[in-house]
């Protein structure tokens, strides 16, 4: 059994996290974004960036929550293709587990039995807050999310998350995609050549 695999190894909970406030100071619960200050950008149909959307106070809170769940059972792990391979990340998921190896989402990971975590409320608020902002795409009730934890050497190629229910894809409903942490190249296109993909940079807090 592998040891629990640890977001922030050598984080003291005294630490404190240096944050930019916003001018106008408000309380505000998780998950409620300032869609005033996020950019807009139609990437092509059906494909929105919302740029700086995820608040550093509320980055911050979600990192916390994942390490949390991530040290716990069905927590992180080095996921394996069905050739063996193992892929250059860390996931976890929560709500229903991904398999990789049977391209399916399950109640229970298959190799320990360890059911998935419940998603985080504030997750679920942040996606659909995001939702709404852009605008265009069916609401959801989001009960799947995939967590990946990359090293600076880390990496995922191109592919087609195209294994959902049938009935979530006919009816349209958005992927949401949050980044956390340092400046990431995240490429798209119709095709797995990578040559010919459109690339940009996703920042921390970028949806």
């Amino acid at each position: 059994m592998s040891q629990p695999f640890d977001l922030c190894p050598n984080h003291q909970e005294s630490t404190k996290a240096k944050t930019t406030l916003p001018r106008d100071p408000k309380k505000r619960k998780t998950g409620e974004s300032s869609t005033e200050a996020a950019s807009i950008q139609h990437l092509r149909p059906g494909m929105v960036l919302l740029k700086e959307f995820v608040k550093p106070e509320d980055q911050i809170g979600m990192v916390s929550m994942c390490r949390q769940l991530g040290k716990g059972p069905g927590g992180f792990y080095r996921p394996s293709l069905k050739n063996g391979a193992k892929l250059n990340l860390w996931m976890m998921s929560l709500g229903k587990n991904w398999d990789p190896t049977a391209r399916s989402y399950g109640p229970t990971r298959p190799f320990d039995g360890a059911q998935a975590p419940t998603i985080p409320d504030a997750f679920k608020m942040v996606a659909q807050t995001a939702n709404s902002t852009a605008g265009e795409f069916p609401q959801i009730n989001p009960d799947i999310c995939i967590v990946n934890y990359y090293t600076n050497s880390g990496k995922l190629g191109l592919h087609q998350d195209r294994d959902e229910s049938e009935s979530s894809l006919s009816k349209g409903l958005p992927f949401i995609s949050i980044s956390i942490g340092d400046t990431a190249e995240f490429l798209f296109g119709d095709t797995r050549d990578k040559d010919q993909a459109t690339k940009i940079n996703l920042e921390s807090g970028d949806i």
